[in-house]
């Protein structure tokens, strides 16, 4: 039986808990006690019940109540050394401060009460979690640290350290937005699973708790569970989405919308907190680019139309030293720059055939600033943005999500909104934060999709390639009131391209509009920053304002046949 569970999701579940060691015939424990935050309030709810009975009507409540729905969860379930069986004595225990309810689960004992510490909090019960959790407190207090993120953490390490030396400290403790949790030196087991999607069901547990996180509705959710056992999964479960294992004794961990966001051990070196790193402005690049494709039809095609985006952007930032575009069937053209300032060539052919073969050869300098061009002037921007009218007039084609059902948009905000609340709605973290996610937790898989699918579908499936990756990154940052376009071009992933995704093709990636910023580069596909390795060729709303070659066939043809074939070399000479 697991004494101590915690839980921290990115987004709301509504995870349903059966007690099994409440079932008649049972060992029951001196009592247990489950504590949450509805709604993402900093107001937590608590089910508890000292010396439950078999079968017990709060227990059905913690199984069966759609109430029981939050972002994070603690559950305890009580074996008495210290204290009376009493809703005093059963914990979680939660206290108020700084305007949020703090909570704490504890599992282990001291070997010695601990002395008093002067402070606004003192214990209610006679257990040795609550004398802790005030004596925390106190020192919170007297720091004026309101919150978990306010902590010093080196500082706790070493509070944490003292008190372990008087009893086991295997805990938990979270405000309502982060968890932290401390596994005991002495060797007291704790358990991390991370859960990662896709999966439809999650259940696990062993012959005294199982937890279904599922029961009410699968989302496609990332989450933490900690745990004083590793628990099973039932029968049915997806395996492979929560991976466990055993945290180091001293460990201690920040947790905040379903991620690891910092670590520390006590009583040994301190480990290096998560940071989104910023790359140092790169050398000038030239590249040389050939972009072939070739059409294949069955039956000859007699009259048609094609638009063609091939000419590689000409700017401050990159130079296009030659370039040259040859189409082996004769057509009337007509070059021009469209709304987005893309350099477009129009054909239209009006003489029979069966083969189209259109090449592109640039010869193309990208040049570099700072990634991210903030200067000298450091300018920090949060969540939500605000845009005068006429910047919003001027960026609404690019702030407009994809049509897509209310539900889904709906989930993908809340998604969104995960980024936002683990980065303390710090801008640039938060974009950063998704670039790196979509990289790490989604699998590059070429036919998995195609030009129809959908973000949501990404999202559930967490499968795609650079264009699918591109839309969902462009539909959360639309969401989160960030504008965002479509860039195709290249990407030049070195002689072999054996640490990257995506190479020797055409390449899709999106920029985002910063304030007083401009438009920066982000790539999810290899969760970077674009500097000198991509090379700019269009820009749109999506994909179809920015595809390399389309075309309309008006009379004639039948089956057809695509071939792409690019190639980004470094110029020689």
């Amino acid at each position: 039986m697991p004494n101590l569970l915690a839980m921290s999701f990115e987004g709301e579940l509504a995870p349903s808990f059966t007690l099994h060691c409440l079932d008649e015939g049972r060992t029951l424990p001196d009592g247990w006690g489950l504590g949450y935050y509805p709604a993402g309030e900093p107001s937590a709810a608590i089910l508890k019940e000292p010396a439950p009975p078999q079968g017990s009507m709060r227990s059905q409540l913690a199984l069966a109540w759609e109430q029981v729905a939050s972002s994070l969860f603690m559950l305890h379930i009580r074996h008495a050394t210290w204290g009376a069986l009493s809703d005093a004595n059963t914990q979680p225990f939660a206290r108020t401060w700084g305007k949020r309810d703090w909570l704490i689960g504890h599992a282990g004992s001291l070997d010695q009460r601990l002395p008093p510490i002067a402070g606004p909090f003192e214990p209610v019960g006679s257990t040795d979690t609550e004398e802790l959790f005030c004596q925390l407190l106190n020192k919170c207090v007297e720091r004026n640290w309101r919150n978990l993120a306010e902590v010093d953490l080196e500082v706790l390490v070493g509070w944490i350290t003292d008190l372990n030396e008087k009893g086991g400290m295997t805990l938990c403790i979270s405000d309502g937005r982060d968890l932290l949790v401390h596994a005991d030196r002495r060797g007291t087991p704790l358990w991390l699973g991370q859960l990662s999607p896709p999966y439809e069901r999650i259940a696990f547990g062993d012959e005294d708790l199982e937890v279904d996180l599922t029961r009410r509705g699968a989302k496609a959710r990332k989450g933490v569970v900690i745990c004083t056992e590793r628990q099973e999964p039932r029968e049915g479960n997806a395996d492979t989405a929560l991976v466990w294992r055993q945290l180091e004794p001293g460990k201690l961990l920040v947790i905040r919308e379903g991620a690891v966001i910092a670590e520390r051990s006590t009583g040994g070196a301190m480990d290096t907190p998560r940071s989104h790193r910023v790359p140092a402005r790169a050398e000038p690049r030239v590249f040389d680019i050939v972009h072939r494709t070739v059409y294949r039809y069955a039956q000859p095609i007699e009259r048609s139309q094609h638009v063609l985006r091939l000419t590689p952007v000409h700017d401050r930032l990159q130079t296009v030293r030659t370039h040259t575009l040859d189409v082996s069937v004769s057509a009337g053209a007509r070059d021009y720059e469209d709304v987005f300032g893309n350099r477009v060539r129009r054909l239209l052919v009006e003489s029979p055939f069966t083969e189209m073969v259109i090449e592109a050869k640039s010869t193309v300098e990208v040049l570099d600033t700072d990634p991210l061009g903030f200067g000298p002037l450091k300018v920090k921007s949060t969540i939500p943005l605000v845009w005068m009218p006429w910047q919003r007039q001027v960026l609404d084609p690019f702030l407009l999500p994809p049509e897509l059902p209310e539900t889904e948009l709906s989930e993908l905000a809340e998604y969104a909104m995960s980024f936002v609340k683990r980065n303390e709605y710090d801008l640039l973290d938060t974009l950063l934060d998704i670039n790196q996610t979509i990289y790490k937790e989604y699998k590059y898989t070429q036919g998995a999709t195609t030009v129809f699918t959908t973000p949501f579908e990404v999202y559930v499936n967490r499968r795609g390639v650079c264009q699918d990756f591109t839309n969902l990154m462009i539909c959360l940052a639309r969401l989160l009131g960030v504008p965002a376009r479509y860039v195709c071009g290249y990407i030049y992933t070195g002689p072999k391209a054996a640490n990257t995704a995506q190479s020797e093709a055409s390449h899709a990636w999106v920029q985002l509009y910063l304030p007083q910023v401009g438009w920066k580069g982000f790539d999810p596909t290899n969760g970077i920053l674009t500097q000198t390795d991509h090379v700019r060729v269009a820009v749109g709303r999506n994909y179809l304002d920015a595809t390399p070659t389309s075309g309309t066939i008006f009379v004639g043809g039948g089956g057809e046949t695509l071939s792409v074939d690019v190639r980004v070399e470094p110029h020689q000479g």
